[in-house]
């Protein structure tokens, strides 16, 4: 057993005790795999039998190298033998066994989020709720009551859904799910979510059963597991009642996932739900230089609810934690993109792209960094996630402004028909393509006039079809600058009023990335402007687009900076790592300011982001941004506050005199509305009148700096000034995208 040789003092007593209940409090970069491992391999070397060791994991990579790690320290065939996996292939494979038991076939079917989405769709669509009910909004309610262990038949029974759901104007929600799984009964299939209400009905019903396996499961160890919710909370609870030994493993400072169901009481109350459970924590970090698991701790150290661990590095000091602020996002951007490129260089060949990642709060701020490393000519790639213009509710609304530079692609054209629904189904599409194909002309010139190619729909087919014909034929007989015209797509297609009565995280980041859309259309009419001094077009941007299409979805081999959102950054970890958009409303969120436990959790995970750094960190926020259709102010995050100074380098010191707790307030936009930009008062940056300009005045400007006005025109249908800048040069301004401030 040399591999206990191997182990510092605390994981090596960590791995010894076999006793009873155990809770491993493993810190960041604490050597968590390992003691897991060694753990197992020293459960075997005592005579245990692999067919006793239950080992559950959160995602499939994680136990493939645990048992590659095993079968290392013991032998292939004792590794082949653990029960260990995922909870979700550990609990399928238990009741393919018991299946009859719960009235399914031994060789049922797992459905996939899609399988789910689509069958719930049709389910919709036979209840004829699809102007109301989104599948995907749908598919999220009925997931999350399953794992909080609500059944069809009591859905209707728990009173605080059916409230939510009235209030969202859905109260059909309980109907749909009672069809969903009647329908996946019938069917012989499971959906993801099943795999652990299943196993809890199986274990509550067939108290046999529960025997079985609790008997046979000697040992049970779980990773991760500040991440389990109440579904696997009960399982584990049931199987470890007979023999009582347990090891958990987790770090309650990275609980992180409560979105998705996470309950961070299970690792908070373990010790008081088995009183005779050991506590050990894994404290030193392999991972980071002093001065970021210094820094670390300080922050962590201002959440109330925890287990109070002193986490320490005995690597080299290193560099103090940087912090950057920008005017605006993006100058953020470049501020960034800037800093690699000197952090390289300065480094000689030490580092490569591979060795960096940006990190962010939300998807839609992957758009303007994306920008900043393009322009630096820097590769990247997106982790996790799509590039933006990848992005489905970016592709839905790009189709749209295809479709209206050219009508006749039919890709576009097929995308967009029936989204958002308008009742123009398959069947009608296929028929229309069908006559386009035969005709050989193109299926906008069929909807144009269905009756010319054969085509006999009833009244109120041919009224649909009308309608969408219509309103396509307007948009393309616009002459608004082309933002304007993509945000009437939004408003007047019926896309924003999806966003109305969806409140769920994922919804929100979906509205993000389209108002991110808009606003890059804007900022290019505004460049094309400053550079060219002339109105770019819709099919100038749709150009530039694709290239950058092209360019994301071109990933060969080779160095790239990853960029991905702080959740799926989670156990990782880089050489170097840049943490954007550190301002409250965002990080941490709006949507947790008026809950205390909700802004712990972001605390933690602002905590999980500094801790994916082994040798420097970067930290930056912007002083303004857009976001929900229009330019914010943007205050200094209540977490820079949390940092000791002492371990933080700050390279722009404004944000010292900003109010220690920011009282946040979460705005509500109608996204109804088009995209409305601040108006200029009270000495702020904001969008100017003309009228209030004048020849001679001096203004600043955002990015450009000082200025003095030389001339005011209305010529064109935009007002537009031309403004002599101190360093800049003479820059002719769209007033409506100049963001300025007057003295």
């Amino acid at each position: 057993m040399e591999y206990l040789n191997e182990l510092n003092e605390s994981q090596r007593e960590a791995v010894l005790y076999i006793a009873g209940p155990s809770l491993v409090i493993a810190g960041a970069g604490s050597g968590k795999t390992k003691v897991l491992t060694c753990k197992v391999a020293y459960l075997l070397s005592q005579g245990w039998s692999p067919h006793g060791i239950l080992a559950l994991t959160f995602t499939n990579k994680a136990a493939r190298e645990m048992k590659t790690r095993i079968a290392a320290l013991t032998t292939a065939e004792q590794a082949s033998n653990l029960w260990m996996g995922t909870f979700h292939s550990i609990f399928s494979r238990i009741l393919r066994r018991e299946a009859k038991l719960i009235n399914y076939p031994t060789d049922f079917t797992i459905y996939d989020s899609d399988d789910s989405r689509s069958l719930i769709k049709s389910i919709i669509k036979e209840m004829g709720l699809e102007e109301s009910y989104r599948p995907g909004m749908v598919h999220g309610r009925i997931s999350h009551a399953k794992n909080a262990l609500i059944t069809a038949q009591s859905y209707p029974q728990t009173p605080a859904l059916m409230a939510h759901d009235d209030a969202c104007k859905t109260p059909m929600v309980f109907e749909i799910y009672d069809r969903y799984q009647k329908r996946c009964t019938q069917a012989g299939a499971m959906d993801f979510d099943d795999l652990l209400l299943q196993t809890n009905i199986l274990f509550r019903d067939h108290p046999d059963a529960l025997d079985r396996y609790a008997s046979r499961f000697n040992y049970i160890l779980v990773d991760e597991y500040q991440d389990t919710n109440s579904a696997q909370y009960l399982i584990i609870k049931r199987l470890a009642q007979k023999h009582q030994r347990l090891c958990v493993v987790g770090d309650d400072a990275q609980s992180i996932y409560s979105f998705r169901g996470a309950n961070i009481d299970n690792i908070l109350q373990f010790r008081h739900q088995y009183p005779d459970c050991r506590i050990f924590k894994l404290e030193r970090n392999y991972r980071s230089t002093q001065n970021i698991v210094n820094a670390a701790n300080s922050l962590i150290a201002k959440n109330d609810n925890q287990i109070r661990k002193t986490i320490y590095s005995e690597k080299e000091k290193g560099a103090r934690i940087s912090l950057f602020a920008g005017y605006s996002d993006h100058e953020e951007a470049y501020i960034i993109a800037s800093k690699i490129v000197e952090l390289r260089m300065n480094r000689g060949d030490r580092y490569t792209y591979n060795d960096f990642a940006i990190l962010y709060r939300t998807n839609a701020q992957s758009r303007v960094l994306e920008e900043a490393l393009r322009k630096r000519n820097i590769p990247y790639r997106i982790y996790g996630g799509l590039s933006f213009y990848q992005r489905k509710e970016v592709k839905d609304v790009m189709a749209y402004l295809r479709l209206i530079v050219n009508p006749d692609d039919e890709e576009a054209l097929k995308r967009v028909i029936n989204y958002p629904a308008r009742g123009i189904g398959e069947g009608t599409l296929g028929k229309i393509l069908n006559a386009a194909h035969s005709a050989e002309v193109s299926a906008w010139q069929v909807i144009a006039n269905p009756n010319s190619y054969g085509l006999s729909f009833n009244a109120g087919i041919l009224k649909k079809i009308g309608s969408f014909h219509n309103f396509i034929a307007s948009l393309i007989q616009r002459t608004d600058p082309i933002d304007e015209v993509a945000a009437a797509i939004v408003r007047e297609s019926g896309i924003a009023a999806e966003f109305i009565n969806d409140k769920s995280i994922e919804n929100l980041s979906r509205k993000a990335n389209i108002e991110e859309l808009i606003k890059g259309i804007a900022e290019f009419v505004l460049q094309a402007n400053e550079e060219q001094d002339s109105q770019p077009t819709l099919a100038d941007f749709l150009a530039e687009a694709a290239l950058y299409t092209e360019q994301d979805s071109d990933k060969a081999d080779g160095e790239r900076i990853t960029l991905m959102t702080v959740h799926a950054a989670k156990g990782l970890e880089f050489r170097n790592v840049v943490v954007s958009g550190l301002e409250d409303d965002l990080f941490p969120s709006s949507m947790s300011q008026d809950n205390p436990r909700a802004i712990e959790e972001e605390r933690r995970l602002f905590y999980v982001a500094i801790t994916r750094a082994e040798e420097n960190c970067i930290i930056t926020y912007a002083k303004s941004r857009f976001r929900h259709g229009r330019t914010t102010t943007g205050r200094p995050s209540r977490f820079l506050f949390d940092l000791d100074p002492s371990f933080i380098d700050t390279v722009e010191t404004e944000f010292a005199g900003a109010p220690k707790h920011a009282n946040a307030i979460a705005a509500a936009v109608d996204v109804r509305q088009p995209p409305i930009s601040k108006p200029a008062h009270d000495g702020e940056y904001g969008i100017v009148s003309p009228r209030d300009l004048s020849p001679g005045m001096a203004v600043m400007h955002e990015r450009f700096g000082a200025g003095t006005v030389q001339e005011i025109s209305l010529e064109g249908g935009s007002a537009s000034a031309i403004i002599d800048f101190d360093t800049a040069g003479r820059k002719r301004l769209i007033l409506k995208y100049a963001y300025l401030k007057i003295g």
